[in-house]
C-alpha cells in the first residue's frame, strides 16, 4: 500500500508539473499588455520620413496627412506623440524591428513579404504613376520608357512595381536611391538629370504645382494599400488598437474627410497659371523680395504672404492699373494711400509698405477671438471685399447656426452675399461674394509655392553641387535592363 500512495504520489506531482508547463500561472495574455510600455511612458514612438503624404513641418508646426492620422491616434491611447524622422523607408522598417519604434507610418506600401513585419488595416490606396519631362514625347505606355532614365525611392511600392513590369518588358531599367525625397526626385526631373520617375498619385498631385515641366504619363501597373507597420514579434495589442482606430476614422467619416483636405484640392490654381506663378517667381519676384521683407518686418506677416498678396493682385507688376483706378504692385485706391500715407502709388517700395500696411490694419479691425490662421484668411478676404461685407458674411454665418470665428463657415457664407434672401438681412448689403473666396484660396496656393521653393531650394542646390562635386558619384543605385 505504501509503494501504491508513494506511486500516486509521484503521478500527481507529474500532472501538477505538466499542468504548470502548458498553463503557467504567470504566462502573459496574448492581448493583455503591449500597451502598458507606451501608456508608462506616456508617448507613442513612431517611425516617419519627410513627404507630402506623411510628415513636414508646416507654417503652423507639424502637419502632413499620415502625421493627422498618427497624433489622432496617440490620442486614442491617452498618450502624446514622438516622431522619429527617418531618411530611407528601410531605416523605418528597421527601427521597427529593433523596438527602436512602436510602429512606422511613412507612406508605407503593405508588402506581407516583408520579413519580421506585421501591418495595419489599409488606410488609403497608393496607386503608382509615371511621370516625366516636359517636351520628351509623351510617355504613356511602358515600351515609352526603354530607354529613358527613370528614378525611384528605393524601398517604396514604386520601385516593387517596376521589378513586376520588368518581367514583361526584359528592356526596362531604372535607378533607385532610398535617401531621397520626393521633391528630390521630382527636381532631378525638373532638372534633366532624369527623364522619367514613379512616385504615387497622391504625391504629384500635391507636388504638382511646385514642378511645372514635370508632366503626368500613366499609371504604372496596380494599386498598394499604405498601411502603419509594426514588428511581428510585439504583442498584438497596439496592432489591434490601431486597427479599431482606423475603423472608427472611416467609420465616422473622419478619414475621408482627412483625404480631402490633404488630397482633394489640387485645382486651387489652374496648371498653366501656375508654371506662369513659377516662371514669375525667378524673373518678377527677386527685384521686390528686399521690399516685402522689409514690409514684413515692420508689420508681423511673413514675407512671402506679402508676396502672395501682391502677385494676386498685380503680378507683380510696379504700374498695373486697373479700369477701376486702382493702381501699383499692391492695387492701392487713392483713398486706401492717402489714409495710409502713400503719395506714390507706382513706387513699388512705396506700394508694398502701403499694402502691408493696410492689411495690417484691417486684421487689427478684426475680433481678437478669431484663432489663426483664420484671422489671416479673413483680413486677406477684407482686403478685397472690404470689411463690412467680411462682417455680413459673419452675421450670416450665425444666422445659418455656423460659427463666424472659423475661416470655413465664412467662407461658405460670402458667396450667399449675392442672394437677395440673405443680403437683405445684413447691413451692407449685396457684394460679389464668391471672388473673395476665391481670391484667398489663390494666395493661399502662391504662398505655400513660396514657402516650398524657399525652404526647399538651398536643399536642391546642395543636391546639385554633390554632382557637381563629384560626377561619378550618384545618389541612385542603376537598376539593369533584364537583356
Amino acid at each position: 500500500m505504501p509503494n501504491l500512495l508513494t506511486h500516486l504520489r509521484v503521478v500527481l506531482m507529474a500532472l501538477l508539473a505538466l499542468a504548470t508547463l502548458v498553463c503557467p500561472a504567470e504566462l502573459p495574455k496574448p492581448f493583455g499588455n503591449g500597451l502598458d510600455p507606451i501608456r508608462k511612458r506616456d508617448f507613442l514612438q513612431v517611425a516617419t520620413r519627410t513627404g507630402p503624404i506623411t510628415f513636414y513641418e508646416g507654417a503652423h508646426g507639424p502637419t502632413g496627412f499620415e502625421y493627422e492620422l498618427m497624433r489622432r491616434f496617440a490620442h486614442s491611447l491617452g498618450v502624446s506623440l514622438a516622431v522619429k524622422n527617418e531618411t530611407r523607408i528601410d531605416d523605418v522598417f528597421d527601427d521597427v524591428r529593433r523596438g527602436d519604434a512602436d510602429m512606422g507610418a511613412a507612406a508605407l506600401a503593405m508588402d506581407l513579404e516583408r520579413p519580421g513585419i506585421r501591418y495595419s488595416r489599409p488606410i488609403l490606396e497608393l496607386q503608382p504613376l509615371v511621370v516625366y519631362r516636359r517636351g520628351l514625347p509623351p510617355v504613356r505606355t511602358l515600351d515609352d520608357l526603354v530607354g529613358l532614365r527613370i528614378g525611384v525611392i528605393q524601398g517604396s511600392g514604386n520601385a516593387d512595381a517596376l521589378r513586376v513590369q520588368q518581367q514583361s518588358v526584359p528592356g526596362l531599367g531604372w535607378r533607385e536611391a532610398g535617401g531621397l525625397t520626393i521633391a528630390d526626385l521630382l527636381e532631378m526631373v525638373e532638372r534633366d538629370d532624369l527623364d522619367a520617375a514613379v512616385v504615387y498619385t497622391h504625391q504629384f498631385k500635391l507636388n504638382r504645382l511646385f514642378f511645372p515641366n514635370v508632366e503626368r504619363g500613366f499609371a504604372l501597373g496596380q494599386p498598394f494599400s499604405l498601411s502603419w507597420a509594426f514588428a511581428a514579434n510585439t504583442p498584438t495589442d497596439l496592432l489591434s488598437a490601431a486597427n479599431a482606430f482606423i475603423d472608427d476614422q472611416r467609420a465616422s467619416g473622419e478619414l475621408d474627410t482627412l483625404v480631402g483636405r490633404y488630397f482633394g484640392h489640387d485645382d486651387y490654381l489652374e496648371y498653366v497659371g501656375a508654371r506662369l506663378f513659377i516662371h514669375h517667381v525667378g524673373t518678377r519676384l527677386p527685384r521686390f523680395v528686399p521690399y516685402f521683407k522689409t514690409a514684413a518686418r515692420d508689420t508681423g506677416f511673413d514675407w512671402r504672404l506679402l508676396a502672395a498678396l501682391g502677385y494676386q493682385e498685380s503680378h507683380w507688376e510696379a504700374d498695373a492699373t486697373s479700369p477701376t483706378g486702382v493702381r501699383g504692385l499692391m492695387m492701392l485706391t487713392r483713398p486706401t494711400a492717402n489714409e495710409i500715407g502713400i503719395d506714390n502709388r507706382l513706387d513699388p517700395r512705396q506700394s508694398v509698405e502701403g499694402g502691408a500696411r493696410y492689411l495690417q490694419h484691417v486684421k487689427q479691425r478684426l475680433d481678437n477671438a478669431i484663432p489663426e490662421p483664420d484671422r489671416t484668411w479673413m483680413a486677406l478676404a477684407a482686403y478685397n471685399v472690404g470689411l463690412g461685407h467680411l462682417y455680413d458674411a459673419q452675421e450670416i454665418a450665425k444666422l445659418r447656426g455656423k460659427n463666424p470665428d472659423r475661416w470655413a463657415d465664412v467662407r461658405e457664407a460670402l458667396p450667399l452675399l449675392q442672394q437677395k434672401a440673405w443680403y437683405s438681412q445684413v447691413r451692407h448689403g449685396y457684394a460679389r461674394g464668391g471672388e473673395p473666396v476665391i481670391y484667398v484660396r489663390n494666395i493661399r496656393r502662391y504662398y505655400e509655392i513660396l514657402k516650398y521653393v524657399n525652404r526647399s531650394q538651398q536643399q536642391f542646390d546642395q543636391l546639385g553641387e554633390r554632382a557637381l562635386d563629384d560626377e561619378d558619384v550618384s545618389p541612385l543605385e542603376i537598376v539593369a535592363p533584364l537583356l
